[in-house]
């Protein structure tokens, strides 16, 4: 057994399950790999470990630790860290070692008074030890400044931002208030800066804990799809997390509205709080919307006008359809909403044929890559995503701290009379913002989607909202056009949606259950279905089938199923090349999904002659593709993803994508496969719901298996439960329209 000491310079990866990570730790010998079992520890902090020496196959000499326990920062391990931070140009971590070890704690007395005696380090000239001396003397305040930070397991990397940040007035600040950074420095949240409080000695019922508390709770809560938090909830699990007495919490409210950075609002259950900036998004979404309803003016389009468009195209569309087309082309804001098979698609064909026969331009959008190809499919003509219709950008470095900003606002307004947005229910309350910013007044926008599909992963239930308001024409398909002798999927996605017993004795050919009752023996169906039976039956490619499941965890969730279906669907071969990040290896012909949204990251469509048609940046949560190309010199891993754009992804990016031979339900929204698997034996009751299966087989154009209990399949029809989004965007119509009458 060895015990090594040093500081923790980088979390390379970490399991939030296991508490398992993959740490960079300068000790004495430099910058070493250690792996273990460290949830409480992160990057800055100073560690002593026991454990022994390995070889990794792949990634060489690590130290395997069995306990780890923190330690007060050493004078000379401080030093090092300093000096091998990059502050000082041209000394690395082996050389700031080296310079330490020969003169311990008295390094920088020797830099800045006896220069000349760095030449006793090998590798250092006289003219480099001058260079070392007068940039470690204009440093000298910076360098207190980052020794000081040090103490409160702060990384040198941060306590550089820190330092550019505020200079020497963050004394003051860690002194009296390190909430300030969670606010102001987009690498600190509240976790990091309640860690840092902590150290420094900060009050557990302190107002500036509290506060932040505040703040991050509401942030946590819109995660789960709420633009509000009832008051009484958000007092009563804010004290919960922070360990203090809900009135001091509630007494905190004034104070963060006074500094507006929360919204307080009286609702009919009882007092909400909403962060501003969604409450300020809600409202800009009412105004805007009536404002486009309000200010359409065009000549009377008749029925005799569609009848023409009709026979142009060769379409019959019945009454309902017709008074949708032509209630749409008169308004400025039109809602369309209908389950599969209503006929949706037919509708909007013929809106478009009028657009082109009355001369008004259009643009159509969907928020997701594949909605966007399914439409261009559907129509004829060109779509694409609502981000790339606006023309996403973004800032890693600058004022706008990582957050998106479009080409297209206010300022510079899309040029269409007419914008068609299809599967409406993914779009959150920020997405609508940003695309009603850039519709101009008179301009219409026709909004259509299926409202008993889950709703948008970000916060808002934005069709939900508009139907339920009134206050914008609306047409609801509930006609089934595909009969059950031609799409079982179709007419079992609408026996399911009205909560109906399904007959799963009965074996379609597009609709089946194959009773299974363990986790392993369907992973083996699923397996023989996705390498064998349905290539030959259907002559269908791999990336035709998709396995979706209700959850992340378990044997049968995400995790579980894409480690089972990669080491049998695609297993190590010598001709693809791999990589591995974290506990995930990735190899050429790999199904991926990315998840999170990059809008730094560059993509090309390329064309014929292997020459780029297009290119631009922004990869999004839930974008699929397959790995086409991986280059461990580079250290680059090419993503063909299934819209036509290529990426390119450097090694150290890889924590951006996962497997994605199963995805979860929620993350298959706005897409369509050929072929649906659906694994189904038990699991968590609010995922085990009737949208969630509804949401499941819709997704699916030629087949649906479900494999497992035809039981829990029922339980699902007969659980009619939706958890409750505190949204209010329907309630801002509503008194905005009232207003304005």
């Amino acid at each position: 057994m060895k015990t090594i000491k040093g500081y923790i310079d980088e979390v390379s990866w970490e399991s939030e399950e296991t508490g398992y990570k993959i740490l960079r730790v300068i000790t004495d010998k430099g910058r070493e790999t250690c792996v273990g079992t460290a949830r409480e520890y992160g990057a800055g902090e100073s560690v002593e470990m026991d454990g022994e020496y390995v070889e990794h196959s792949t990634y060489g000499e690590q130290f395997k630790f069995t306990a780890i326990r923190a330690v007060a920062p050493e004078g000379t391990v401080a030093v090092i860290r300093y000096l091998g931070s990059g502050a000082i140009k041209g000394l690395g971590e082996k050389m700031a070692a080296r310079i330490v070890e020969r003169f311990g704690e008295d390094t920088f007395r020797i830099i800045e008074e006896e220069p000349e005696r760095l030449v006793e380090i090998k590798g250092i000239s006289a003219k480099k030890a001058r260079e070392i001396t007068d940039q470690l003397v204009a440093k000298r305040e910076q360098r207190s400044a980052m020794l000081y930070l040090q103490q409160f397991g702060i990384t040198q990397a941060l306590a550089d931002k820190i330092y550019q940040k505020y200079g020497n007035g963050l004394y003051g600040i860690m002194k009296n208030n390190p909430y300030q950074l969670a606010e102001e420095i987009p690498a600190v949240g509240f976790k990091k800066a309640d860690s840092i409080a902590q150290k420094a000695g900060i009050r557990a019922d302190s107002e500036y804990r509290v506060q932040c508390g505040l703040q991050y709770y509401l942030q946590q809560f819109s995660v789960e799809g709420h633009c509000y938090c009832p008051e009484e909830i958000l007092c009563e699990k804010t004290a919960e997390m922070l360990g203090v007495g809900a009135e001091r919490v509630k007494e905190q409210l004034p104070a963060l509205a006074i500094a507006q950075k929360i919204t307080l609002k009286k609702g009919a259950e009882g007092s909400r709080v909403y962060m501003r900036s969604y409450y300020q998004a809600e409202l800009y979404c009412a105004e805007q919307l009536l404002r486009l309803r309000d200010g359409f003016e065009a000549e009377a389009f008749r029925e005799s006008d569609l009848e023409k468009v009709e026979a142009a195209l060769g379409l019959t569309l019945d009454e309902l359809q017709r008074r949708a087309v032509v209630t749409c082309m008169n308004s400025g804001v039109f809602l369309l909403s209908g389950g599969p098979g209503t006929g949706k698609t037919t509708t909007i064909n013929a809106i478009i044929g009028c657009m082109e026969r009355e001369g008004r331009s259009f643009a159509l959008a969907a928020p997701t890559g594949r909605a966007a190809k399914r439409m261009k499919e559907a129509t004829g003509y060109d779509a694409q995503t609502v981000h790339r219709l606006l023309e996403i950008g973004g800032d890693l470095d600058g004022e706008e701290g990582g957050k998106m900003f479009f080409g297209r606002n206010e300022s510079e307004p899309l040029e269409a009379d007419c914008v068609i947005v299809d599967e409406v229910s993914m779009v959150d309350i920020h997405l609508l913002k940003a695309l009603l910013s850039a519709i101009p007044e008179g301009s219409q926008l026709i909004l259509v989607g299926d409202v008993d599909q889950l709703p948008s992963v970000g916060p808002g239930q934005v069709l939900k909202d508009l139907l339920e308001s009134k206050a914008f024409p609306t047409a609801l398909l509930q006609r089934v056009y595909r009969q059950s002798d031609e799409s079982h999927i179709v007419d079992y996605a609408h026996r399911i949606n009205h909560g109906e017993k399904l007959d799963l004795s009965q074996k379609y050919a597009d609709f089946f259950l194959l009773e299974k009752n363990t986790a392993e023996v369907i992973s083996e169906y699923m397996i023989k279905l996705m390498g064998d039976v349905i290539p030959r039956k259907l002559g269908l490619s791999g990336e035709d089938i998709q396995v979706l499941t209700p959850m992340r965890k378990g044997a049968l969730g995400v995790e579980g199923l894409n480690a089972v279906l990669q080491a049998r669907l695609n297993p190590p071969d010598e001709e693809k090349l791999e990589c591995s990040y974290g506990d995930i290896t990735f190899r050429e012909g790999d199904r991926v999904m990315q998840i999170k949204n990059d809008y730094e990251l560059e993509w090309e469509i390329i064309g014929d002659h292997n020459i780029a048609v297009e290119s631009g940046k922004g990869v999004f949560n839930g974008d699929v593709g397959t790995i086409r190309e991986i280059n461990n010199y580079l250290k680059l891993m090419k993503v063909a993803f299934d819209d036509g754009r290529s990426v390119y992804y450097e090694f150290q990016r890889l924590e951006e994508l996962e497997l994605a031979y199963a995805v979860t339900i929620h993350k298959s929204q706005g897409s369509e496969y050929p072929v649906v698997i659906l694994p189904l034996l038990s699991g968590p009751r609010m995922l085990m719901t009737r949208n969630l299966l509804y949401t499941a087989v819709t997704r699916a154009k030629q087949c649906v298996i479900l494999i497992g209990s035809g039981q829990t399949v029922q339980q699902m029809i007969d659980t009619d439960y939706i958890q409750r989004r505190y949204t209010s965007l329907r309630e801002r119509i509503c008194e905005k329209a009232v207003q304005t009458a």
